[in-house]
């Protein structure tokens, strides 16, 4: 049961979190390209006090339940599992390494202006985005797809034999 509830709670997690990033990367980083420069930055800056603790806890909860769930199983469970965790930990530091600092520096132009090298930065945050959201989905694919091989091996109560 312990298992099963691990299970449910990364799925959950990793699912949750690929779809914020999916959400992001989809509708988004196109919107900020669609509008003027001043009204992204505002609006950057504005997202990101909120992003900061709901996509950081989403993280956390499925690097930790998804480790946990590796600890708890062995074989290829094992190495799915396991695996979705270090890709849940890569979207938590391509996050606190690449796209913060450059939050960071959004939130300062907010409150001033631009530079020059903007566009360049910010394809470069967009990159990040997309690498978040890449480990993020293969994450939560890996979670699936242990799912599916455990539902595979319990019998089918309605199936004839």
């Amino acid at each position: 049961m312990r298992i099963r509830l691990t299970q449910a709670i990364a799925l959950l997690s990793t699912g949750a979190l690929a779809g914020a990033f999916g959400y992001g990367a989809a509708n988004l980083v196109p919107t900020f390209n669609a509008v003027p420069l001043e009204m992204r930055l505002s609006f950057h800056a504005e997202l990101m006090k909120m992003n900061g603790i709901t996509m950081q806890g989403a993280m956390g909860l499925s690097v930790l339940s998804a480790t946990a769930l590796a600890v708890m199983t062995r074989g290829t469970a094992r190495w799915l599992a396991g695996g979705a965790g270090l890709l849940a930990l890569a979207s938590f530091l391509i996050t606190r390494l690449g796209n913060v600092p450059i939050n960071g520096r959004i939130k300062e132009w907010a409150a001033t202006s631009a530079p020059t090298d903007h566009a360049e930065i910010l394809g470069r945050w967009e990159a990040f985005n997309y690498a978040r959201t890449g480990a993020a989905f293969v994450a939560f694919a890996l979670l699936i797809l242990l799912a599916l091989r455990q539902q595979r091996t319990v019998p089918d109560p309605g199936e004839r034999r």
